[in-house]
Order: C-alpha cells, then structure tokens, then sequence
C-alpha cells in the first residue's frame, strides 16, 4: 500500500477502534490515524505470531487485524493511563 492508502486506513481503522472503545471524543483526526496504523503493525505482529491473517493490501480481514490491533494499542493505553481497561 501507498502512504495514501496507509493513512486513509489508518484514519478509518482509528476511528472505528475509538467508537468501540468509547474515545472518540477525546481523539482527532491525527490520533486516529495513528492508532490506525500502529494497530495494523500490533495485529500484524500478533497474527504472524499466532499463525493468522496479516496486513495485505485494502481488504476486510487486514481491516480486522488491524482493528484488533487498535483496540488492544486502546486497552494498553488506557490501562497505563488509569490503570484499568474498559471497553
């Protein structure tokens, strides 16, 4: 994928993660892409880890990793900020 498409990606993944997690509020545009692509790289790593899916291109299931690995980047840093995870 291009860095276009990196960060358009990034973006939708981020912001569907904060939905879920409840912190869209707190979150802008820049964080959400952020999270997006660094939970990408997280799900990736934790897929290839376990023998899953990985990153491929603009499809559902990098969607899905990458999702999952956003929502977990929440939960560690929610947990760091408060010290507990909510969901």
């Amino acid at each position: 994928m291009g860095i276009l498409a990196w960060i358009v990606f990034g973006a939708l993944v981020g912001w569907i993660a904060s939905m879920i997690m409840k912190k869209s509020s707190q979150m802008g545009a820049f964080a959400n892409i952020v999270v997006g692509i660094l939970g990408a790289f997280i799900g990736g790593l934790i897929m290839s880890l376990i023998g899953g899916w990985d990153i491929t291109g603009f499809n559902l299931r990098s969607f899905l990793v990458a999702l999952l690995g956003a929502i977990i980047l929440l939960a560690i840093v929610n947990v760091v900020k408060r010290g507990k995870a909510s969901a």
